[in-house]
This record gives structure tokens, sequence and C-alpha cells, in this order.
């Protein structure tokens, strides 16, 4: 009987094969979490990058949009004042050169 002792019975080989295919599939799992974490760090700092490229984009639409109604306030002035932007208007243009004859 001190053979049947010192040899493990066909359940407790079943247990240990378990355990280690337990033990294995843990690991693999603990793998696979840690590659999907990395994963969704750099997911969530492309997405603060592109929240950044976003607002640069917002900003210059709101320049653009802005600036186009801005023509429209400029087209009422000549121009700046000192920097040879002004335009002569046709009703200047006309005022003038009946001043001259």
């Amino acid at each position: 009987m001190s053979q049947f002792d010192d040899e493990p019975t066909f359940f407790e080989r079943e247990r240990d094969r378990l355990s280690r295919e337990i033990t294995s599939g843990f690991e693999e799992l603990l793998s696979s979490t840690n590659v999907l974490n990395r994963k969704l760090e750099e997911v969530l700092g492309m997405t603060k990058e592109y929240d950044t490229i976003a607002s640069l984009w917002h900003s210059f639409y709101q320049l653009m949009r802005n600036s186009g109604q801005d023509d429209e306030a400029t087209e009422e002035q000549p121009g700046l004042p000192g920097t040879g932007s002004h335009l002569v208007s046709m009703k200047q243009a006309a005022g003038s050169s009946s001043r001259k004859d």
C-alpha cells in the first residue's frame, strides 16, 4: 500500500493539470489586458493631441468667419489711414474730375 500513497491518484493528477491550465489562462489574460491597457493609453494620448488640433482649427474657422463679416465693415471704410491702402470710389473720382473743369 505504500506505492499507492506515493503515487498521485487520478483525481490529484487531473486537479494539477487543470490548475496548470487555469494558471496559464490567467497569465494569458493578464498579458492581453496589459496590451489592451497600453493601447487605450495611446488612444487617450492621441485624443488629447486631436483636441489641441481641433481647437486650433476651430480658432482658424472663427477667424475666417469673422474676417468675412469684417469685410462688410471694411467696405464702408476706405482703408487704414497712413498705410496708403485707401480706395478711391467712383463718386470721389467723378467729383474730382468735375472740379478740374
